[in-house]
């Protein structure tokens, strides 16, 4: 393309250089060549300047739709799984919600609803609940620590998980804890979730959406266990 050519090109579209980063880059370089060693031209800094700027902008902007994607899935995840527990008419089609139809909608390996107890209830199924003696939940929290209990804990999991996750407690690598009150005239319980991805639970997490299915779900189970 002749000199001419290229003006030409140019002129008839002038959007093509100037929405060109490294077209006017480019020219801003040489510009600043012609004015010699000594002299800077601050229009060259001032445009690198906002380059950065708006690069760091679109990060920022990527990142906040990928976190808005992230909560909008994990809300419809949550949404599904209150309904879920909502469904049944009968307390067994209840626990068979809960350790079939929880673990598929939160993409969890295993789940336990510890419920503590002053005597050894032959007659609870074995099956997704999990029996413990009275201060069970709260030592399995936090063990020995004077510290108040939070409603969600996120961590991998402690050497004892076979308290909460019985015989499947070798696929669990990190645990969801939810801690459920269930009034005055019982004893506290626990939603235990395991995953065997040690990296799927940690403390660094949040748990807003957990505190609200955990909500949730002590309420729903108060009625079967009014």
């Amino acid at each position: 393309m002749s000199d001419d050519d290229l003006k030409t090109a140019i002129l008839n579209d002038p959007a093509a250089v100037l929405e060109d980063p490294d077209v006017m880059r480019a020219l801003l370089h040489a510009h600043d060549g012609n004015n010699g060693e000594k002299v800077v031209d601050l229009r060259g800094v001032f445009v690198e300047r906002l380059e950065k700027r708006l690069d760091k902008l679109e990060d920022t902007h990527r990142n906040v739709i990928a976190a808005a994607y992230d909560n909008m899935s994990g809300t419809n995840q949550i949404q599904r799984a209150v309904l879920a527990v909502l469904e049944p008419n009968t307390f067994p089609d209840f626990l068979d919600a809960v350790q079939n139809d929880i673990a598929h909608i939160l993409s969890v390996d295993v789940v336990r609803l510890c419920i503590e107890s002053v005597s050894d209830d032959s007659s609870l199924p074995h099956g997704v609940i999990t029996p413990l003696e009275p201060g069970a939940v709260r030592s399995y929290l936090v063990g020995e620590q004077d510290i108040a209990m939070r409603k969600i804990t996120l961590r991998p999991c402690r050497t004892d998980k076979s308290t909460v996750f019985t015989a499947s407690a070798n696929r669990v690598s990190s645990e969801a804890l939810l801690r459920l009150n269930l009034g005055q005239k019982h004893l506290p319980a626990m939603l235990a979730l395991g995953s065997e991805d040690v990296d799927r639970f940690g403390h660094d997490q949040g748990v807003d959406l957990l505190n609200f299915f955990a909500s949730a779900f002590e309420r729903i189970l108060r009625r079967w266990v009014a």
